[in-house]
């Protein structure tokens, strides 16, 4: 059985991107993967925070504006009572920005392919239970020097 916080970094990975799915058959670009602080200093990783803050703060129609348009629109599409839902369950898990840059920086690993990106955040976890780790992944499509976060 998961612990009640594993439980919780699992659902506001999902909620935050809107089940995240891997990138299958992409065309195969150089990767450069990018570790720690340096994050922070990407297109990316500045997105990652500053959605993170705006959720954080409630203002979920500017943290909206931070996806691609296929997320904005499926979003749109929901009903308003799933909206409602999952917006209280994401302000509830979120962090502020510095506790998130926090993250970012002690766990966080972009891999950079060109047009699309991921960050994934790894954490561990030690408690009367022993220890776990837990992985979120948030995906993002690069278009010039603008990064959206995507499914």
């Amino acid at each position: 059985m998961m612990s009640s916080s594993r439980k919780s970094a699992v659902l506001l990975s999902a909620l935050l991107s809107l089940t995240p799915l891997a990138r299958a058959g992409a065309a195969e670009a150089p990767k450069t993967e990018i570790k720690g602080a340096a994050i922070l200093d990407h297109p990316c990783g500045k997105v990652a925070v500053k959605q993170m803050g705006l959720i954080h703060a409630g203002k979920f129609e500017e943290a909206n504006k931070l996806t691609t348009k296929e997320m904005q629109d499926q979003w749109k599409a929901m009903p308003a009572k799933d909206r409602e839902m999952m917006t209280g369950m994401m302000k509830e898990m979120s962090k502020s920005e510095a506790d998130f840059a926090k993250e970012i920086k002690a766990s966080g690993t972009l891999t950079d392919e060109g047009d699309h990106a991921a960050l994934t955040l790894k954490r561990e976890h030690k408690d009367a239970n022993g220890s776990s780790t837990d992985t979120m992944t948030q995906n993002y499509v690069i278009d010039g020097k603008q990064c959206l976060i995507s499914r």
